[in-house]
């Protein structure tokens, strides 16, 4: 028996690409454009978003009969707000100098409108076992343009990765310096810009129709 049905890797598998919460969905814009300086505090920060948000699906969709529909945004609010407690609790015992990188935008995960998106649109209407796959497939896709960004700004920002030196000695030696314009928080967005334009380019039934 497959683990997985066609329906399940659907709902893994779209967000990773043709229905990417960033590039296609545009959400969690914010926090892509705010911790892509490096590489490192981008992955701990794909990889926390994940974490909450596959973890909030199925704990909302166990909830999710239960669970007053006047009340449901606090619910899920409060759930989320537990999660990246733990999450931040975690980071700040065992990669502290990550932590204060990512400061306040740990915290804002429980505002990241992947998250409510993803509980509203659908734990709320599916079971545990399909929500959690939909926390790891739009979390993995939020991480890939994270990780994407953070590499093209970092390498050319700084010519490093996950603080390894990449640019060879004799590069520099030859006259070729780093772009500092990289490291600035307007060319994250400009970066961004050129994954949905070359995502877009490459999936006409995303582009717009002219009216």
């Amino acid at each position: 028996m497959a683990l997985l049905n066609n329906k399940q890797k659907t709902v893994l598998f779209n967000p990773l690409s043709k229905n990417n919460p960033v590039i296609v969905q545009v959400l969690g814009i914010c926090s892509a454009l705010a911790v892509t300086a490096k590489l490192e505090p981008a992955l701990v920060m794909g990889i926390s978003v994940t974490a909450v948000l596959a973890f909030a699906n199925v704990i909302i969709s166990l909830l999710r009969n239960t669970i007053p529909t006047s009340i449901r945004i606090i619910v899920q609010l409060v759930v989320v707000a537990a999660l990246v407690i733990i999450v931040d609790q975690v980071l700040k015992a065992y990669n502290y100098e990550v932590s204060k990188q990512l400061s306040v935008f740990i915290g804002l995960i429980i505002t990241n409108c992947i998250l409510m998106g993803r509980l509203e649109a659908f734990a709320l209407g599916n079971k545990p076992w399909p929500s959690f796959l939909d926390g790891i497939g739009n979390g993995l896709g939020y991480m890939i343009i994270l990780v994407i960004v953070a590499t093209v700004r970092e390498l050319l920002g700084s010519g490093t990765l996950l603080g390894f030196p990449i640019i060879p000695k004799s590069f520099y030696a030859a006259g070729y310096e780093n772009n500092g314009l990289m490291i600035l928080p307007p060319m994250a967005l400009i970066t961004v810009a050129c994954i949905i334009w070359v995502h877009r380019s490459r999936n006409k039934e995303l582009q717009e129709k002219n009216n």
